[in-house]
């Protein structure tokens, strides 16, 4: 979708899957699945989801997140049912005539490895990869980007509690410490003035896990939202309906219920990391829930 000096894409990098009652936490199966169908396994396919954001008139190129990335041994990719037949980062970019050294600037939502595993990849082919040791070097997958976090998430990535830590990867996020390409922001105003995009900002949010900063773009009062994993699907508008993976689930209703209001007010676009169907859609409020409204295209 063009608008203005700027254009902003969905880019599709793969799919993967988790288990279908984690994802929907409280909410029965029988209610749960008639939204996202499980497989035989009871995981629900999931997408990986990106933006791509481009100003003409700065001539820079940003993603938010990375997708999975594909540094993954046999054993965990079949877990994970990580699938990249179809979706690829490389070949989202190529799509739009892009390259990684094209890709000036770096949106992490946060450290979780299917948000920041397409970050990194290994500085050379054939190296270990993900779960079979730490011999492998890896290094930035954009060598000319500046990737931006949250400096809560980052300390929380960097000494997670036993819960998340394994969605906490080093090897996705140390390698960009190393070579200087993270920079590491302490809220919304020092988001702001370290990425200096007018119309880029963020939502923080702590529900989901410490840090998490959900993109907000306004193109000529047209208003993007990247809810990252506070609202990973479509399916998961309703304010009750959350993650078993959220680590504060009150504190993650009361933001669900100040963004959504806001959303609706403000006729937001949507943009699902996570929803296998649906890329965007506009929020509507019903006599009991928040809902998808209208498709957006943004391929």
């Amino acid at each position: 979708m063009k608008i203005g000096h700027s254009e902003i894409f969905a880019l599709e990098t793969g799919m993967f899957k988790l288990d279908g009652g984690a994802m929907f936490g409280t909410v029965p199966k029988p209610i749960w699945e008639k939204a996202i169908p499980p497989d035989e396994q009871n995981r629900i396919p999931m997408a990986l989801r990106i933006i791509l954001l481009r100003d003409f008139k700065t001539k820079r190129n940003l993603l938010i997140d990375t997708g999975i990335g594909t540094k993954w041994p046999e054993k965990l990719a079949t877990i994970y049912g990580i699938d990249h037949s179809k979706f690829t980062l490389q070949k989202a970019l190529s799509e739009h005539d892009l390259k990684p050294e094209d890709i000036t600037d770096v949106i992490l939502t946060h450290l979780h490895f299917d948000h920041a595993g397409g970050a990194t990849l290994p500085e050379s082919e054939g190296a270990a990869l993900l779960g079979e040791g730490h011999a492998a070097k890896f290094k930035p997958t954009f060598p000319n980007a500046k990737y931006y976090i949250q400096k809560d998430n980052l300390d929380w990535a960097m000494d997670p509690n036993s819960r998340e830590a394994a969605s906490y990867l080093p090897e996705n996020f140390k390698p960009l410490i190393e070579s200087k390409k993270l920079i590491v922001c302490d809220g919304i105003e020092d988001f702001e003035k370290k990425i200096n995009w007018p119309g880029v900002s963020v939502r923080l949010s702590y529900g989901h896990t410490i840090g998490l900063q959900c993109p907000l773009i306004n193109l000529d009062g047209k208003i993007f939202f990247y809810p990252s994993d506070m609202i990973p699907t479509a399916s998961h508008l309703p304010v009750p309906w959350v993650m078993g993976y959220d680590i504060h689930v009150i504190k993650l209703l009361e933001e669900k219920e100040i963004l959504l209001a806001e959303a609706v007010k403000d006729n937001w676009i949507f943009v699902y990391e996570h929803d296998p169907v649906l890329p965007a859609t506009t929020v509507i409020k019903g006599s009991k829930h928040y809902s998808r409204g209208d498709l957006v295209n943004l391929a």
